[in-house]
């Protein structure tokens, strides 16, 4: 008989706002199945992000079947792995584990195919010759991997620490080919965004605890499509910025329901409604309102 019962959990620091237990537990609900999803907090639990060895391993002796990883524990679970599938050994990045029968620990990278799919269904249009993405850390290193995916001809990663960027620049080159990606700092985006075809804002700022815009309001214009990863709100400043301006644009909220899609068939091996989920998010980030 099919499995009909799943317990999984979300490991990462100051995950008390997620959405990731709500939207499991919808969509398990209406697929008629007993769904328990649990947030493991580190800051709660008192333990640095080391320890995610150790819970990993509390976790797959009390049956849990999966486990999703979030900042700051999705590089640093990989030593405790059975194995990586293709796409997180690729990203150095792991943000969902699957237990199999016999306990073994294979981790996925999600963050990737979620915001592909999520591009795909809300951009499908867009042009991506030039792709300025602002940030280059846990989640711009996947949204990187995925806009290189579906067809950029090239993106330049800017962060506030130009040897961040530089440095996955580098391992997107050497994944993708070489000329495929650049690092820059923030001091050349007049010169990057007056040729670019869009933008993929990958950093925190927007979110509830830091709100405001990423980058000064002048460089946006109407020739660019603006794609954003904050989901909570699902309208940041920068997406009603751009919006105004007639930039095309992508909220968030694709994204954090494409990547759950992922993750709950890996856990069930059920198909989600993906449909469903993004009302969903709709809904529940409304509702409430920070990050996953």
């Amino acid at each position: 008989m099919a499995k009909d019962s799943f317990l999984v959990g979300l490991i990462g620091s100051g995950i008390g706002p997620s959405l990731s237990p709500a939207l499991h537990e919808r969509e398990a609900d209406r697929q008629g199945l007993r769904y328990l999803y649990r947030l493991i907090d580190i800051d709660v639990l008192g333990v640095p992000p080391e320890a995610v060895g150790d819970l990993l391993r509390a976790a797959r002796d009390l049956g849990f079947d999966g486990l999703n990883i979030t900042h700051p524990c999705k590089q640093l679970v990989i030593g405790h792995l059975d194995a990586l599938a293709p796409q997180a050994e690729a990203l150095g990045a792991v943000n969902t584990v699957v237990f199999d029968e016999d306990g073994r620990a294979t981790g996925h990278n999600t963050d990737v195919t979620g915001f592909a799919a999520s591009f795909a269904r809300g951009l499908p249009d867009a042009p991506l010759e030039r792709v300025v993405q602002l940030g280059a850390g846990g989640a711009g290193a996947a949204v990187a991997h995925a806009t290189l995916t579906l067809g950029a001809g090239r993106v330049t990663v800017v962060d506030a620490v130009p040897e961040r960027a530089a440095a996955l620049a580098a391992s997107l080159n050497r994944h993708f080919g070489d000329g495929r990606a650049a690092g820059a700092g923030p001091d050349r985006l007049p010169e990057l965004l007056g040729g670019a075809d869009g933008i993929v804002h990958a950093t925190p700022t927007g979110m509830a605890a830091h709100p405001g815009l990423p980058l000064p309001a002048g460089l946006l214009h109407p020739g660019l499509w603006v794609a954003e990863v904050v989901y909570r709100p699902l309208e940041t400043e920068l997406l009603r910025t751009a919006r105004a301006l007639g930039c095309a644009t992508l909220d968030g909220g694709g994204m954090a329901v494409f990547q759950a899609v992922d993750a709950f068939r890996l856990f069930t091996g059920r198909e989600p409604d993906a449909v469903r989920m993004l009302a969903d998010i709709t809904d529940l980030a409304g509702a409430l309102g920070a990050p996953r």
